[in-house]
């Protein structure tokens, strides 16, 4: 509890570190059987936060997915950062969707210090809870000396290739294109999550999947190229794009078939008690979170 008490006032300051010990008094006394979360196998087997952290403590490469606005699997997020460095040291390097590939530099400088933090926010395009959730990975990142990868791809080459098609990546100079995947990565469109986006978004046809899998290609790419001299990747992405061993894995493994990795994934059910079928298997650790969870955005 000392530990999310922390946390919140790192994030938000003394006044809602008051709150939130408010809240859970009042949690204590009306919902005392109700739970934040839980932590299920792929199985489907309920384990501790510590077995998640101590698998993940073994590997080279960890996937967490998240949903960008659950104030639990940002939580957690950090508190595995903390725990991985506990183990790794400076060996650690933590990579984000978040951040697009152009912005690698901004990133670098901001950790070495170079700019400031108003610097930094009007030097990079930030995600809008980037504040509230990323600022404390990066900040942690910063003072510990540890190495970031500004990981995806720059969001208006994913929209060039889903308008005209890869060809067209084709006209972008050498140094752009050395920020992103090859435009001529392979795609596999009989795996579950790009039939999944063929299916959400029936009228926008390949185009779609194409650039959906060009984000996850990106990903893998710049992760790998961290994954060297004994260095562990922790990496923070939205479930969808690990999920299932799917995406960034999928094109982490066509190069590095014996990488070992291990993914996250967050779900959220209206039950917690017992996680649903339809989440089965997703990945090697499920933090499943109640639908009623209040959210960062």
């Amino acid at each position: 509890m000392y530990q999310i008490a922390q946390f919140m006032t790192n994030l938000f300051g003394l006044k809602s570190l008051v709150f939130f010990l408010f809240f859970l008094c009042f949690t204590n006394l009306s919902a005392q059987n109700e739970q934040a979360f839980k932590i299920y196998t792929a199985k489907g087997k309920s384990i501790s936060y510590k077995k998640m952290q101590e698998s993940s403590s073994k590997k080279e490469l960890v996937l967490f997915g998240e949903f960008h606005d659950n104030p639990i699997t940002h939580w957690l997020q950090y508190e595995l950062m903390l725990s991985l460095y506990d183990v790794h040291q400076t060996n650690l390097v933590l990579g984000f969707e978040m951040f697009e590939q152009d912005q690698q530099g901004v990133v670098d400088r901001y950790l070495s210090g170079e700019l400031n933090e108003k610097q930094f926010k009007d030097s990079c395009r930030l995600w809008e809870n980037y504040t509230t959730d990323y600022k404390p990975l990066l900040d942690f990142a910063k003072d510990k000396k540890l190495s970031c990868i500004a990981s995806n791809v720059e969001r208006k080459y994913a929209s060039l290739l889903f308008k005209k098609g890869r060809a067209a990546l084709d006209t972008l100079s050498p140094m752009i294109r050395s920020q992103m995947a090859d435009n001529y990565f392979n795609l596999d469109t009989t795996l579950s999550q790009y039939i999944a986006v063929r299916e959400m978004f029936p009228s926008k046809g390949k185009g779609m999947v194409e650039a959906q899998a060009f984000k996850d290609a990106t990903m893998a790419k710049f992760i790998m190229k961290e994954m060297k001299n004994n260095k562990v990747v922790l990496h923070f992405n939205g479930s969808f794009h690990s999920d299932y061993y799917q995406g960034i894995l999928w094109y982490i493994q066509q190069e590095k078939p014996a990488v070992k990795a291990l993914t996250i994934s967050t779900v959220s059910q209206k039950n917690i008690n017992k996680l649903d079928a339809e989440n089965l298997g997703k990945a090697d650790f499920i933090i499943c979170v109640p639908e009623s969870m209040t959210k960062t955005h």
